[in-house]
């Protein structure tokens, strides 16, 4: 057999096996049930089924629901569901810093980088009455649904982070808003000079 021989028939039967390993798009043309989409097969008419009672979800384990979401049975949740504290705010002034100032600024008053570009200005978290009494779930919540013209976050601030820029929001809050008469009473507080902060 001479070489051009053997390599029309490696071809050919390189093209043979690529032919008869394509399948096409059969697998997602097949009829299925999309998600959302009624069905006749079950009695209350939904395609989609609810999960079997106790199931466990495998990337958040046994969780309160109002942790994933930040809305309980009462409506939004008023107190965060993880621990304050020092680590917590830090690390959520650093996703806040990231992820919200473009637009809120770092003092939150809605006057960040792409405002001041021309971009729509978001209400003020320091000085707008209705978000400085809103409570820590709704930022939670405006973070993972997004709100107006702000995309949801939930694809790309993860759970635990999206609830330290909430507990954030909420000290940022309190520090632009702070009133001498919250100090309790016997703390000593020493301001910095303008010498030290040189």
């Amino acid at each position: 057999m001479s070489r051009a021989t053997s390599l029309r028939a490696a071809v050919a039967m390189l093209a043979a096996a690529l032919l008869l390993t394509a399948c096409g798009r059969n697998m997602a043309d097949q009829p299925k049930v999309e998600p959302f989409e009624a069905s006749r097969f079950f009695d209350d008419g939904a395609g989609m089924r609810q999960p079997v009672a106790n199931t466990v979800s495998r990337e958040f384990g046994a969780l309160d629901p109002a942790y994933l979401t930040g809305q309980g049975a009462q409506g939004m949740l008023t107190d965060l569901p993880v621990p304050v504290s020092v680590e917590l705010l830090r690390r959520g002034q650093q996703r806040y810093d990231i992820y919200c100032s473009p637009c809120h600024d770092y003092d939150g008053r809605g006057t960040g980088a792409v405002v001041r570009r021309g971009f729509p200005q978001p209400a003020s978290f320091v000085d707008e009455p209705r978000l400085l009494a809103a409570p820590v779930g709704y930022f939670y919540n405006a973070i993972t649904n997004g709100f107006g013209r702000m995309l949801p976050y939930a694809s790309r601030v993860a759970v635990e982070d999206r609830w330290a820029i909430s507990a954030y929001v909420k000290a940022l809050q309190l520090s632009q808003n702070a009133d001498p008469a919250d100090i309790p009473e016997g703390v000593e507080v020493t301001l910095p000079t303008v010498e030290a902060a040189r």
